[in-house]
């Protein structure tokens, strides 16, 4: 699975990609609102390991990461889950020194445009920690809708937490 923009490529993620991975996601403050923060570069390993391999697998959480164009390095990377037929969700993660450069909306741009216009899927979502100021404008500026604010419905590192519903249709989409 590869997908590429102007400045980025996305595309599998596999083992030699560990170290990469482990760097950015074990980032304690940048993954405040990741429920993956790896302490050891083994529990990176074993999350690969356990991936799919089959883009657009219903029930399963695909991880693409996110190159720079004629870099292999990660700097980040996209979780698509595949809900159904239909609908995906999807969560991103990028390195503290790659944000703030609109690497995001680029990537879940040219993400958005493959799922609604090549899988023909009906409807993505992402579900965000309202305290995470950051993805909140992101998800707007892609264009999502807010949902639904659930309270306190998430119990996550220790507590209870609202959780922010974004979607947007196919038809929605640019």
């Amino acid at each position: 699975m590869k997908l590429e923009t102007n400045r980025l490529l996305l595309r599998s993620i596999d083992l030699n990609d560990a170290p990469d991975f482990f760097s950015y996601r074990s980032d304690t403050e940048a993954n405040k609102y990741q429920s993956f923060v790896p302490v050891v570069l083994k529990e990176a390993e074993q999350l690969i390991l356990r991936l799919p391999t089959d883009f657009n697998k219903i029930g399963t959480w695909f991880q693409l990461g996110i190159c720079k164009k004629g870099e292999d390095n990660l700097i980040g990377d996209i979780g698509v889950h595949f809900i159904d037929n239909e609908q995906v969700e999807i969560g991103i993660t990028l390195s503290k020194d790659e944000q703030r450069k609109g690497f995001a909306k680029e990537a879940l741009t040219v993400l958005f445009d493959f799922l609604f216009k090549e899988l023909n899927k009906h409807r993505i979502t992402a579900s965000v920690d309202p305290a995470n100021v950051d993805s909140l404008k992101l998800m707007e500026k892609l264009g999502m809708r807010k949902e639904a604010h659930h309270i306190q419905s998430l119990f996550f590192k220790g507590e209870w937490v609202d959780d922010i519903i974004f979607a947007l249709l196919k038809k929605e989409w640019k």
